[in-house]
């Protein structure tokens, strides 16, 4: 790294027209500047400049030199350039995961109305139930629900949602506890307890055993929305258009489920991550209201 640093001061007194012009350029002392120079003559082994007091010549290897030490400072400060960019711009690709419930239903219509105004992000949305390993899948933005327990990645509470157990009209008219088929998500296995409770605080316990378990939310949701039975849906679905469904037990709810967003950067979060979080939070805020 020396060799480097003392390429690009080299340059620098080169163009400056001398040691003095140079550390003022670059606030450093002359001596500083002149140990440099001394010591990078010393390690090539052959002298770059003849000095006087007041003039400076490069000799014939220092003009060699010179023209590769200015294309070193031109790639570096090119290069410093474009990262400061990824501070100014929102863009570049962007890794997301999220489970398939929340994937089609806030992530992908959040990150829609993102890229519209951020139009050089390049999202790759992974739609999973399972929670992928952020840096082995090199993931840039997890969504999960619930807090995720021993895992290094940085967690932030971005909101929270109910899931509602429900079925068709048809389903709940004729619910009998002992007599209904219960539609699973395979996160949830096949033993199934839930605790609702009502505003008084009373509570009501279901158990079942799952008749069918998916491993896809739109394949469940389909399923119950057509009346294979009963099941749950995220509270948000059921203002949509094409849902049928109602609640088993009205006047009962399911405890919340917060919404976590997980990241691996501790301290400057990317431009291109914020705005992403920003659109998803502003939809789950929305779709909850």
């Amino acid at each position: 790294m020396n060799k480097l640093r003392h390429m690009s001061l080299f340059a620098h007194i080169v163009e400056s027209g001398s040691i003095t012009a140079a550390a003022q350029s670059l606030a450093l002392s002359k001596s500083v500047l002149s140990q440099h120079l001394k010591a990078l003559e010393q390690d090539l082994g052959v002298t770059l400049l003849k000095r006087t007091t007041r003039r400076q010549r490069l000799t014939s290897a220092g003009k060699t030199f010179y023209e590769q030490c200015k294309i070193l400072n031109q790639t570096a400060l090119h290069a410093w350039h474009e990262a400061q960019q990824y501070s100014l711009v929102a863009k570049g690709k962007v890794r997301i995961t999220a489970p398939n419930a929340l994937m089609s239903t806030l992530i992908a219509p959040a990150l829609a109305e993102v890229c519209i105004t951020h139009p050089q992000l390049e999202p790759e949305l992974i739609a999973d139930d399972r929670q992928l390993d952020l840096l082995e899948d090199n993931i840039d933005l997890a969504i999960r629900v619930g807090h995720s327990k021993d895992c290094d990645a940085k967690q932030r509470w971005i909101g929270e949602f109910k899931d509602v157990l429900c079925g068709t009209a048809e389903v709940v008219k004729n619910y009998q506890p002992d007599q209904h088929r219960y539609i699973a998500n395979l996160w949830q296995g096949s033993d199934i307890h839930h605790t609702l409770k009502n505003e008084h605080g009373e509570c009501k316990q279901f158990t079942a055993i799952a008749s069918c378990v998916v491993n896809s939310f739109d394949t469940n949701f389909a399923l119950i929305n057509n009346g294979a039975g009963i099941g749950l849906v995220p509270e948000f679905k059921l203002t949509e258009p094409d849902c049928n469904l109602h609640p088993v037990f009205p006047g009962f709810v399911l405890a919340s489920n917060p919404v976590y967003a997980l990241y691996t950067f501790s301290k400057q979060v990317p431009l291109s991550i914020s705005v992403c979080l920003q659109g998803i939070e502003a939809q789950l805020a929305n779709t909850m209201a």
